[in-house]
């Protein structure tokens, strides 16, 4: 899983659902602006939505902090099943200055691997769902415990519902198992390779309660498979001779030890191998088939403000004094990229609309007052990006909060943008203009950006064609 797959986009939405399910919705006034502008279907809004939020509240470094911690632990446990395999066969074979069990020595290869695998595969006719994946489940419980930090909670359990909810937690969880089991196995059986071939072992069968007949018996039937896999079986001769009585010669050694080389790859190896290929193939099956359920809550909810049945276009002219321009039906003039524009941001009823003649293929986007104008403004520059854009400021006031975050907001949105600042020579309360350069600043809008003279703001506006294209 990459930070660019679909199921990480999807992951994050299910993750975002959560949150906001739990402590609120969060606000997302700009990035609806942005969604609506998209003209995607709903559930990419869904997803659209989902991805800024995401990164503007850091969602998505947690998601990627939680996968990273999973492939460490995953690769912590794969190396310790290789060591437990590499132990196993070494306890199994034991030092060489001993016969080897055959019995023990199979049960010891093959028995816990036996019985975690019956139980998997008897888990499809139980109720519980993840039954017989434990590995898997212990991969994500101590992933979950590692990834500590904020929310990092709300991740696993996102990734797990949105993968149960399309079939494939089960078999993601199925194959992080197998393929611990396949690491163990390739390690045993690798070592068993290697010390078979380094040093000379004997082979028998001990039993007090089971005749020759019965050690024939069993030895043919587990061979039997193996055999068919071009794996050597001793004979029954061989076998019966094998009870630690009798000394056996250097082939019938060999035969042994082809025989349980091939009771591992066949009973332990394949079946995992078998078992991780299919739960990587059914896993992505389900994992392509991940959609966005429409109908969940904290997504149902969503359809009105992403898609609303009617959205209002433009912006009024706002009602009050006669300094407002009366320009704003060139707003939507059917541009694909409207040329330069100015808009007024907050201005005293008292001052004149425009500050001072300008062209006639500037944009006239009048002064901005109240909130729904703000939203429109917006909805507008999402839609109908300007190349350039002049906001004009009353300088003589205090900058708030809200007016340094709709200045920063729709300079974001336009190719280039200055500040004009009104202010009165003489005035004492030009002092407050300090206060505007340094909150502009921590906005992101440069010194260069902003200025209190009009004409050379003006000018600078002016110098564009009505295409938009700058001239001399």
């Amino acid at each position: 899983m990459n930070s660019g797959s679909p199921l990480n986009t999807y992951w994050l939405a299910e993750t975002l659902r959560l949150r906001e399910a739990h402590w609120g919705p969060l606000d997302d006034s700009r990035e609806l602006r942005q969604v609506r502008a998209s003209g995607a279907d709903f559930p990419q809004k869904i997803l659209l939505r989902a991805m800024l939020i995401g990164g503007r509240e850091g969602i998505d470094r947690i998601l990627l902090h939680w996968r990273q911690i999973a492939r460490l632990t995953l690769a912590g446990m794969l190396l310790a099943a290789i060591l437990a395999g590499a132990g196993t066969a070494l306890g199994a074979l034991g030092d060489g200055a001993r016969p080897v069990n055959l019995l023990l020595a199979v049960a010891a290869l093959l028995g816990l691997h036996a019985i975690t695998f019956i139980l998997w595969l008897l888990s499809f006719a139980l109720d519980g769902r993840n039954t017989g994946a434990w590995l898997g489940r212990a991969w994500l419980w101590l992933t979950q415990k590692l990834a500590r930090g904020p929310d990092s909670g709300l991740a696993p359990r996102a990734l797990a519902e949105l993968l149960a909810r399309h079939g494939s937690l089960r078999w993601i969880l199925s194959a992080v198992s197998h393929g611990l089991w396949v690491g163990a196995m390739l390690s045993a059986l690798l070592t068993m390779l290697a010390v078979l071939s380094a040093k000379r072992y004997g082979f028998n069968w001990e039993t007090t309660l089971l005749s020759p007949d019965t050690f024939v018996a069993l030895t043919k039937a587990l061979g039997w498979l193996p055999g068919l896999f071009g794996f050597a079986m001793p004979g029954d001769a061989a076998i019966r001779a094998s009870d630690g009585l009798h000394a056996l010669p250097e082939s019938a050694q060999a035969l042994w030890s082809s025989w349980l080389i091939g009771c591992l790859v066949v009973y332990g190896l394949l079946p995992r191998l078998a078992g991780f290929l299919a739960s990587i193939f059914i896993a992505r099956r389900g994992i392509a088939s991940i959609a966005i359920d429409e109908s969940l809550p904290g997504y149902a909810e969503l359809r009105e403000r992403l898609q609303p049945a009617s959205e209002k276009m433009g912006i009024d002219a706002p009602a009050g004094h006669d300094g407002l321009a009366q320009g704003q039906h060139a707003l939507f003039n059917g541009d694909d990229k409207p040329g330069p524009s100015m808009v007024g941001l907050e201005l005293p009823p008292g001052l004149a609309w425009p500050p001072a003649p300008v062209p006639a293929h500037v944009h006239d986007l009048g002064v901005v007052d109240t909130g729904p104008q703000r939203k429109a403004l917006l909805d507008y520059l999402h839609a109908q990006a300007p190349d350039k854009l002049l906001i004009v400021c009353d300088g003589r006031q205090t900058p708030d909060r809200g007016a340094i975050g709709l200045v920063a907001e729709a300079a974001s949105l336009a190719g280039q943008t200055r500040i004009l600042l009104l202010a009165s020579p003489g005035n004492t309360q030009e002092s407050r203009l300090p206060a505007w350069l340094e909150r502009l600043a921590a906005a992101g809008i440069s010194a260069g950006q902003a200025g209190t003279d009009t004409p050379a703001a003006l000018d600078w506006l002016a110098a564009s064609t009505p295409g938009g294209s700058a001239h001399a």
